[in-house]
Protein backbone atom coordinates (compact mmCIF):
# COMPACT_ATOMS: atom_id res chain seq x y z
CA UNK A 1 0.00 0.00 0.00
CA UNK A 2 2.72 2.64 0.58
CA UNK A 3 2.98 2.62 -3.39
CA UNK A 4 -0.38 3.83 -3.18
CA UNK A 5 0.19 7.21 -2.05
CA UNK A 6 2.84 9.40 -0.60
CA UNK A 7 2.85 11.18 3.02
CA UNK A 8 1.68 14.44 3.11
CA UNK A 9 2.29 16.76 6.28
CA UNK A 10 -0.94 17.50 8.09
CA UNK A 11 -2.88 16.37 11.57
CA UNK A 12 -0.44 18.06 14.40
CA UNK A 13 2.61 18.70 12.68
CA UNK A 14 4.65 16.18 14.11
CA UNK A 15 3.38 13.24 12.21
CA UNK A 16 2.63 12.65 8.42
CA UNK A 17 -0.69 11.94 7.21
CA UNK A 18 -1.93 9.83 4.30
CA UNK A 19 -4.44 10.15 1.84
CA UNK A 20 -6.40 8.57 -0.94
CA UNK A 21 -8.46 9.61 -3.89
CA UNK A 22 -11.94 8.21 -4.39
CA UNK A 23 -10.74 5.91 -6.84
CA UNK A 24 -7.93 4.97 -4.74
CA UNK A 25 -10.60 3.66 -1.76
CA UNK A 26 -10.60 0.03 -1.10
CA UNK A 27 -12.04 -2.98 1.06
CA UNK A 28 -9.60 -3.20 4.02
CA UNK A 29 -8.77 0.62 4.57
CA UNK A 30 -9.01 2.05 7.89
CA UNK A 31 -10.24 5.64 6.74
CA UNK A 32 -10.48 8.40 8.63
CA UNK A 33 -12.79 11.23 7.89
CA UNK A 34 -11.99 14.92 7.94
CA UNK A 35 -16.04 15.88 7.87
CA UNK A 36 -17.88 16.26 11.22
CA UNK A 37 -19.44 13.34 12.34
CA UNK A 38 -23.10 14.87 11.97
CA UNK A 39 -22.19 15.14 8.34
CA UNK A 40 -22.05 11.35 6.91
CA UNK A 41 -24.02 8.17 8.08
CA UNK A 42 -21.17 6.24 9.30
CA UNK A 43 -21.41 5.52 13.02
CA UNK A 44 -18.19 6.33 13.79
CA UNK A 45 -15.41 8.98 11.81
CA UNK A 46 -12.57 6.51 11.92
CA UNK A 47 -12.93 2.68 10.85
CA UNK A 48 -11.99 -0.05 9.01
CA UNK A 49 -13.74 -0.77 5.11
CA UNK A 50 -15.80 -4.13 5.31
CA UNK A 51 -17.71 -4.16 2.13
CA UNK A 52 -18.89 -2.52 -1.05
CA UNK A 53 -21.39 -0.50 0.71
CA UNK A 54 -19.22 1.07 2.58
CA UNK A 55 -16.92 1.83 -0.26
CA UNK A 56 -19.65 3.44 -1.84
CA UNK A 57 -21.32 5.26 1.24
CA UNK A 58 -17.62 7.01 1.57
CA UNK A 59 -17.32 7.97 -2.39
CA UNK A 60 -20.69 9.39 -2.23
CA UNK A 61 -19.75 11.98 0.25
CA UNK A 62 -17.50 13.61 -2.78
CA UNK A 63 -14.38 14.00 -0.76
CA UNK A 64 -11.47 15.21 -3.16
CA UNK A 65 -9.70 12.76 -0.67
CA UNK A 66 -9.41 10.68 2.33
CA UNK A 67 -7.55 10.42 5.45
CA UNK A 68 -6.78 6.90 6.32
CA UNK A 69 -3.87 4.66 8.14
CA UNK A 70 -1.75 2.68 6.88
CA UNK A 71 -0.82 0.76 10.46
CA UNK A 72 -4.56 -0.29 11.24
CA UNK A 73 -5.34 -0.93 6.92
CA UNK A 74 -4.78 -4.29 5.68
CA UNK A 75 -2.08 -4.69 2.67
CA UNK A 76 -3.59 -4.72 -0.69
CA UNK A 77 -2.62 -4.02 -4.27
CA UNK A 78 -1.97 -0.56 -5.74
CA UNK A 79 -4.62 -0.17 -8.64
CA UNK A 80 -2.92 0.57 -11.49
CA UNK A 81 -4.39 4.00 -12.33
CA UNK A 82 -3.62 5.08 -8.46
CA UNK A 83 -1.20 8.49 -8.37
CA UNK A 84 0.18 10.50 -4.78
CA UNK A 85 -3.16 11.89 -3.43
CA UNK A 86 -0.62 14.74 -2.58
CA UNK A 87 -0.36 15.33 -6.42
CA UNK A 88 -3.78 15.26 -6.93
CA UNK A 89 -5.32 18.98 -7.60
CA UNK A 90 -7.85 20.02 -5.49
CA UNK A 91 -9.73 23.01 -7.39
CA UNK A 92 -10.14 26.23 -5.50
CA UNK A 93 -12.54 28.69 -5.84
CA UNK A 94 -11.80 31.64 -8.19
CA UNK A 95 -11.63 34.88 -6.11
CA UNK A 96 -14.27 36.73 -8.03
CA UNK A 97 -16.84 33.56 -7.13
CA UNK A 98 -16.37 34.68 -3.17
CA UNK A 99 -17.45 37.76 -3.80
CA UNK A 100 -21.14 37.22 -2.98
CA UNK A 101 -23.15 40.21 -2.29
CA UNK A 102 -24.54 40.51 1.07
CA UNK A 103 -27.85 40.88 0.06
CA UNK A 104 -27.68 37.82 -1.87
CA UNK A 105 -26.01 36.06 1.54
CA UNK A 106 -28.62 37.25 3.46
CA UNK A 107 -31.27 35.75 1.24
CA UNK A 108 -30.07 32.56 1.02
CA UNK A 109 -28.99 32.26 4.84
CA UNK A 110 -32.64 30.91 5.64
CA UNK A 111 -32.72 28.23 3.46
CA UNK A 112 -29.23 27.41 4.43
CA UNK A 113 -30.40 27.33 7.92
CA UNK A 114 -33.38 25.15 7.61
CA UNK A 115 -31.20 22.42 5.88
CA UNK A 116 -28.13 22.57 8.47
CA UNK A 117 -31.61 21.83 11.62
CA UNK A 118 -32.76 18.88 9.35
CA UNK A 119 -28.98 17.70 8.99
CA UNK A 120 -29.05 17.75 12.77
CA UNK A 121 -32.01 16.31 13.22
CA UNK A 122 -30.75 13.28 11.42
CA UNK A 123 -27.58 13.27 13.23
CA UNK A 124 -29.91 13.41 16.18
CA UNK A 125 -31.34 10.15 14.77
CA UNK A 126 -28.49 8.61 14.09
CA UNK A 127 -26.84 9.64 17.66
CA UNK A 128 -29.68 7.69 19.67
CA UNK A 129 -29.14 4.51 17.49
CA UNK A 130 -25.74 4.55 17.99
CA UNK A 131 -25.85 4.76 21.60
CA UNK A 132 -28.62 2.04 21.80
CA UNK A 133 -26.22 -0.19 19.88
CA UNK A 134 -23.70 0.73 22.23
CA UNK A 135 -25.63 -0.05 25.25
CA UNK A 136 -26.94 -2.92 23.67
CA UNK A 137 -23.34 -4.70 23.02
CA UNK A 138 -21.85 -3.30 26.66
CA UNK A 139 -21.85 -5.65 28.79
CA UNK A 140 -21.31 -8.70 26.12
CA UNK A 141 -18.19 -6.64 24.36
CA UNK A 142 -17.45 -4.34 26.88
CA UNK A 143 -14.21 -3.55 25.17
CA UNK A 144 -14.84 -2.88 21.97
CA UNK A 145 -17.36 -0.86 22.87
CA UNK A 146 -16.39 1.08 25.13
CA UNK A 147 -13.59 1.98 22.42
CA UNK A 148 -16.28 2.64 19.87
CA UNK A 149 -17.84 4.90 22.69
CA UNK A 150 -14.57 6.59 23.47
CA UNK A 151 -14.44 7.59 19.39
CA UNK A 152 -18.09 9.17 19.83
CA UNK A 153 -17.26 10.76 23.06
CA UNK A 154 -13.77 12.25 21.27
CA UNK A 155 -15.76 13.65 18.53
CA UNK A 156 -18.05 15.72 21.14
CA UNK A 157 -15.01 16.42 22.37
CA UNK A 158 -13.50 17.95 18.94
CA UNK A 159 -16.65 19.54 18.52
CA UNK A 160 -17.25 21.68 21.57
CA UNK A 161 -13.71 22.60 22.75
CA UNK A 162 -12.42 23.53 18.77
CA UNK A 163 -15.30 24.95 17.35
CA UNK A 164 -16.53 28.26 18.83
CA UNK A 165 -19.64 28.67 17.11
CA UNK A 166 -21.45 25.76 18.05
CA UNK A 167 -25.42 26.31 18.12
CA UNK A 168 -27.82 24.15 19.97
CA UNK A 169 -31.10 23.15 18.87
CA UNK A 170 -34.31 21.17 20.39
CA UNK A 171 -35.62 17.67 18.64
CA UNK A 172 -38.30 16.33 19.81
CA UNK A 173 -39.17 13.39 17.22
CA UNK A 174 -38.84 10.63 19.36
CA UNK A 175 -39.44 6.93 19.09
CA UNK A 176 -41.77 5.29 22.09
CA UNK A 177 -39.56 3.00 24.48
CA UNK A 178 -36.38 4.84 23.88
CA UNK A 179 -36.36 7.68 26.40
CA UNK A 180 -33.35 6.64 28.39
CA UNK A 181 -31.15 6.92 25.34
CA UNK A 182 -32.49 9.96 24.70
CA UNK A 183 -32.08 11.24 28.40
CA UNK A 184 -28.56 10.24 28.27
CA UNK A 185 -27.58 11.85 24.69
CA UNK A 186 -29.16 15.19 26.27
CA UNK A 187 -27.24 14.85 29.58
CA UNK A 188 -24.05 14.17 27.32
CA UNK A 189 -24.88 16.95 25.12
CA UNK A 190 -25.24 19.59 27.69
CA UNK A 191 -22.55 18.72 29.38
CA UNK A 192 -19.88 18.97 26.84
CA UNK A 193 -21.12 21.76 26.02
CA UNK A 194 -20.25 23.17 29.13
CA UNK A 195 -16.70 21.30 29.18
CA UNK A 196 -14.76 24.28 27.55
CA UNK A 197 -16.41 27.14 29.36
CA UNK A 198 -14.92 25.55 32.96
CA UNK A 199 -11.56 25.28 31.70
CA UNK A 200 -11.81 21.13 31.03
CA UNK A 201 -9.08 19.91 29.55
CA UNK A 202 -9.65 17.26 26.32
CA UNK A 203 -8.29 14.21 28.80
CA UNK A 204 -11.35 16.02 31.27
CA UNK A 205 -14.22 16.28 29.12
CA UNK A 206 -13.53 12.60 27.81
CA UNK A 207 -14.24 11.13 31.29
CA UNK A 208 -17.21 13.85 31.39
CA UNK A 209 -18.79 12.68 28.04
CA UNK A 210 -18.26 8.72 28.98
CA UNK A 211 -19.63 9.30 32.17
CA UNK A 212 -22.82 11.43 31.16
CA UNK A 213 -23.47 8.43 28.63
CA UNK A 214 -23.06 5.94 30.81
CA UNK A 215 -24.42 7.72 34.06
CA UNK A 216 -28.00 5.81 34.33
CA UNK A 217 -25.72 2.38 33.34
CA UNK A 218 -27.31 1.04 36.79
CA UNK A 219 -31.16 1.20 35.63
CA UNK A 220 -30.47 -1.88 33.61
CA UNK A 221 -30.76 -3.75 36.59
CA UNK A 222 -34.00 -2.04 37.75
CA UNK A 223 -37.46 -3.79 36.85
CA UNK A 224 -38.99 -1.01 33.71
CA UNK A 225 -42.00 -0.86 35.59
CA UNK A 226 -39.97 0.81 38.39
CA UNK A 227 -37.23 2.73 36.35
CA UNK A 228 -39.65 4.31 34.27
CA UNK A 229 -42.22 5.14 36.65
CA UNK A 230 -42.95 8.58 37.64
CA UNK A 231 -41.03 9.12 41.40
CA UNK A 232 -44.40 10.61 42.80
CA UNK A 233 -46.14 7.03 41.99
CA UNK A 234 -43.49 4.99 43.44
CA UNK A 235 -43.59 3.35 46.60
CA UNK A 236 -41.30 3.85 49.20
CA UNK A 237 -39.86 0.56 48.89
CA UNK A 238 -40.11 1.20 44.71
CA UNK A 239 -37.93 4.40 45.79
CA UNK A 240 -34.99 2.46 47.10
CA UNK A 241 -35.02 0.17 44.57
CA UNK A 242 -34.54 2.77 41.91
CA UNK A 243 -32.27 5.02 44.18
CA UNK A 244 -29.85 1.91 43.76
CA UNK A 245 -29.53 2.10 40.19
CA UNK A 246 -26.10 4.49 41.65
CA UNK A 247 -24.70 1.17 43.40
CA UNK A 248 -25.65 -1.11 40.56
CA UNK A 249 -24.14 1.52 38.26
CA UNK A 250 -20.71 1.22 39.55
CA UNK A 251 -20.45 -2.48 39.89
CA UNK A 252 -20.82 -2.42 36.24
CA UNK A 253 -18.88 0.18 35.86
CA UNK A 254 -16.06 -1.69 37.35
CA UNK A 255 -16.99 -4.90 35.77
CA UNK A 256 -17.10 -3.32 32.19
CA UNK A 257 -13.27 -1.33 33.24
CA UNK A 258 -14.12 1.76 33.34
CA UNK A 259 -11.79 4.90 34.48
CA UNK A 260 -11.58 6.74 38.27
CA UNK A 261 -13.40 9.69 36.77
CA UNK A 262 -16.17 7.99 35.07
CA UNK A 263 -16.93 5.80 37.43
CA UNK A 264 -16.98 8.78 39.86
CA UNK A 265 -19.46 10.14 37.89
CA UNK A 266 -21.88 7.19 37.96
CA UNK A 267 -21.66 7.63 41.80
CA UNK A 268 -22.63 11.27 41.72
CA UNK A 269 -25.02 12.41 39.60
CA UNK A 270 -27.60 12.68 42.26
CA UNK A 271 -25.35 14.02 44.63
CA UNK A 272 -26.42 17.72 45.22
CA UNK A 273 -23.89 20.79 45.96
CA UNK A 274 -24.98 21.73 49.02
CA UNK A 275 -25.45 17.93 50.57
CA UNK A 276 -29.09 17.17 49.26
CA UNK A 277 -28.51 14.74 47.03
CA UNK A 278 -28.34 11.19 47.13
CA UNK A 279 -26.97 8.13 48.41
CA UNK A 280 -23.95 9.63 50.22
CA UNK A 281 -25.17 13.20 50.60
CA UNK A 282 -22.16 14.75 49.22
CA UNK A 283 -21.49 18.24 49.13
CA UNK A 284 -19.56 19.87 46.39
CA UNK A 285 -16.44 20.37 47.55
CA UNK A 286 -16.48 16.40 47.78
CA UNK A 287 -17.72 15.85 44.21
CA UNK A 288 -15.51 15.76 41.08
CA UNK A 289 -15.87 18.62 38.77
CA UNK A 290 -17.17 16.11 35.77
CA UNK A 291 -19.49 14.99 38.48
CA UNK A 292 -20.99 18.07 39.48
CA UNK A 293 -21.69 19.31 35.76
CA UNK A 294 -23.66 15.98 35.46
CA UNK A 295 -25.86 16.16 38.69
CA UNK A 296 -26.88 19.52 37.34
CA UNK A 297 -27.60 18.86 33.55
CA UNK A 298 -29.25 15.34 34.82
CA UNK A 299 -31.41 17.44 37.26
CA UNK A 300 -32.35 20.16 34.55
CA UNK A 301 -33.19 17.17 31.78
CA UNK A 302 -35.40 15.36 34.58
CA UNK A 303 -37.28 18.72 35.14
CA UNK A 304 -38.10 18.96 30.92
CA UNK A 305 -38.48 15.22 30.57
CA UNK A 306 -40.02 13.55 33.73
CA UNK A 307 -41.77 10.23 32.95
CA UNK A 308 -44.67 11.60 33.37
CA UNK A 309 -44.79 14.16 29.93
CA UNK A 310 -48.24 15.82 31.60
CA UNK A 311 -45.77 17.47 34.10
CA UNK A 312 -42.80 18.22 32.02
CA UNK A 313 -41.60 22.15 32.74
CA UNK A 314 -40.46 24.35 29.49
CA UNK A 315 -36.78 24.87 29.15
CA UNK A 316 -37.30 28.30 29.75
CA UNK A 317 -39.44 27.78 33.25
CA UNK A 318 -36.73 24.52 34.22
CA UNK A 319 -33.76 27.00 34.27
CA UNK A 320 -35.76 30.16 36.04
CA UNK A 321 -36.98 27.42 38.76
CA UNK A 322 -33.44 25.55 39.36
CA UNK A 323 -32.08 29.62 39.80
CA UNK A 324 -34.83 31.58 41.55
CA UNK A 325 -35.67 28.48 44.02
CA UNK A 326 -33.07 25.97 43.68
CA UNK A 327 -29.30 27.54 43.06
CA UNK A 328 -28.14 25.75 46.33
CA UNK A 329 -28.06 22.32 44.99
CA UNK A 330 -25.64 23.29 42.06
CA UNK A 331 -22.48 24.56 41.12
CA UNK A 332 -22.22 28.13 41.20
CA UNK A 333 -20.05 28.53 38.04
CA UNK A 334 -21.89 25.53 36.06
CA UNK A 335 -25.14 26.51 36.54
CA UNK A 336 -24.53 30.44 35.64
CA UNK A 337 -22.32 29.19 32.49
CA UNK A 338 -25.16 27.09 31.44
CA UNK A 339 -28.33 29.87 31.81
CA UNK A 340 -25.42 31.90 29.66
CA UNK A 341 -24.96 28.83 27.08
CA UNK A 342 -28.84 27.95 26.83
CA UNK A 343 -30.06 31.41 26.29
CA UNK A 344 -32.14 33.44 28.38
CA UNK A 345 -35.18 31.44 25.94
CA UNK A 346 -33.34 27.80 25.43
CA UNK A 347 -34.25 25.50 22.63
CA UNK A 348 -37.60 24.50 23.23
CA UNK A 349 -39.16 27.48 24.40
CA UNK A 350 -42.27 29.18 23.30
CA UNK A 351 -42.25 33.14 22.54
CA UNK A 352 -45.08 35.07 21.30
CA UNK A 353 -42.78 38.18 18.91
CA UNK A 354 -43.44 41.74 18.66
CA UNK A 355 -45.10 41.20 15.25
CA UNK A 356 -48.08 38.31 17.02
CA UNK A 357 -46.67 35.38 15.49
CA UNK A 358 -46.03 32.36 17.81
CA UNK A 359 -42.97 30.46 17.38
CA UNK A 360 -40.69 27.78 19.23
CA UNK A 361 -36.68 28.72 19.92
CA UNK A 362 -34.77 26.24 17.92
CA UNK A 363 -31.36 27.77 18.68
CA UNK A 364 -29.61 29.93 20.89
CA UNK A 365 -27.42 32.92 19.38
CA UNK A 366 -24.66 32.90 22.62
CA UNK A 367 -23.54 36.62 21.85
CA UNK A 368 -27.12 37.20 21.62
CA UNK A 369 -29.39 35.76 24.21
CA UNK A 370 -32.18 37.77 24.00
CA UNK A 371 -32.29 36.85 19.64
CA UNK A 372 -32.62 33.21 19.46
CA UNK A 373 -33.57 31.13 16.68
CA UNK A 374 -36.96 30.22 16.20
CA UNK A 375 -39.32 28.03 14.04
CA UNK A 376 -42.84 30.13 12.80
CA UNK A 377 -45.96 28.92 13.48
CA UNK A 378 -47.65 29.07 10.05
CA UNK A 379 -50.90 27.05 9.72
CA UNK A 380 -50.42 27.49 5.61
CA UNK A 381 -46.89 25.79 5.80
CA UNK A 382 -46.27 22.34 6.37
CA UNK A 383 -44.68 21.80 9.75
CA UNK A 384 -41.73 19.93 7.68
CA UNK A 385 -41.15 23.17 5.71
CA UNK A 386 -41.56 25.41 8.65
CA UNK A 387 -40.45 28.70 8.76
CA UNK A 388 -36.73 29.51 10.70
CA UNK A 389 -36.58 33.07 11.61
CA UNK A 390 -33.13 34.46 12.91
CA UNK A 391 -33.80 37.24 15.25
CA UNK A 392 -30.45 38.45 15.25
CA UNK A 393 -30.63 38.89 11.15
CA UNK A 394 -34.37 40.45 11.48
CA UNK A 395 -33.28 43.49 13.94
CA UNK A 396 -36.85 44.67 12.97
CA UNK A 397 -39.08 41.56 15.66
CA UNK A 398 -38.23 40.90 19.19
CA UNK A 399 -39.52 38.59 21.39
CA UNK A 400 -42.07 39.70 23.95
CA UNK A 401 -42.86 37.24 26.49
CA UNK A 402 -42.60 33.48 26.69
CA UNK A 403 -46.00 31.32 26.46
CA UNK A 404 -46.97 27.84 28.39
CA UNK A 405 -47.26 25.08 26.43
CA UNK A 406 -50.42 24.49 27.93
CA UNK A 407 -52.15 27.89 26.64
CA UNK A 408 -51.95 27.04 23.18
CA UNK A 409 -54.30 25.55 20.99
CA UNK A 410 -53.99 22.19 20.45
CA UNK A 411 -53.48 22.66 16.14
CA UNK A 412 -50.26 25.00 17.07
CA UNK A 413 -49.13 22.60 19.91
CA UNK A 414 -48.46 20.04 17.56
CA UNK A 415 -47.28 21.65 14.72
CA UNK A 416 -44.16 23.23 17.32
CA UNK A 417 -44.00 19.82 18.80
CA UNK A 418 -44.29 21.27 22.48
CA UNK A 419 -46.42 18.28 23.91
CA UNK A 420 -43.18 16.09 23.02
CA UNK A 421 -40.27 15.49 24.99
CA UNK A 422 -37.46 18.44 24.80
CA UNK A 423 -33.81 17.38 23.46
CA UNK A 424 -30.95 18.96 22.11
CA UNK A 425 -28.26 18.69 19.25
CA UNK A 426 -25.58 20.62 17.85
CA UNK A 427 -24.28 21.84 14.47
CA UNK A 428 -21.00 23.61 13.54
CA UNK A 429 -22.62 26.36 10.95
CA UNK A 430 -21.93 29.73 11.24
CA UNK A 431 -24.63 32.29 9.98
CA UNK A 432 -23.35 34.85 7.28
CA UNK A 433 -23.35 38.59 9.04
CA UNK A 434 -25.89 40.82 7.82
CA UNK A 435 -24.46 44.26 6.43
Amino acid sequence: MSEMVKQVAGGNGNAAAHYLRPDQLQIGVFVQLDIPWFKHDFALSAFKIRNEEQLQELRALKLPRYRYDPARSDIIEAPAQAQAASEVSIEQPKANELATQPELQHASFYQEREQRIREVEKAFVKATSVMKSLNRNLLANPKETLEQMGALVDEMVAMFLESPDITLHAMSEKNAGEDIYYHSLNVTVLSMMLAKGLGFTPEMAKDLGTGAMLHDIGLMKVPDRIAKKSPEECTTPERNLRAMHVEYGIEIGRQIGLSEGTLAIIAQHHEMANGSGFPKGLKSESMTPAACVVSLINHYDNLCNPPDILQAMTPHDALSLMFAKRRSRFDAQALSLLIRSLGVYPPGTIVQLSNNAIAAVVSVNPEHSLRPCVMLYDPKIPKEKAIALDLEQEQGISITKSLQPGSLPPKIAAYLSTLKRTAYFFDGGKPPVKS
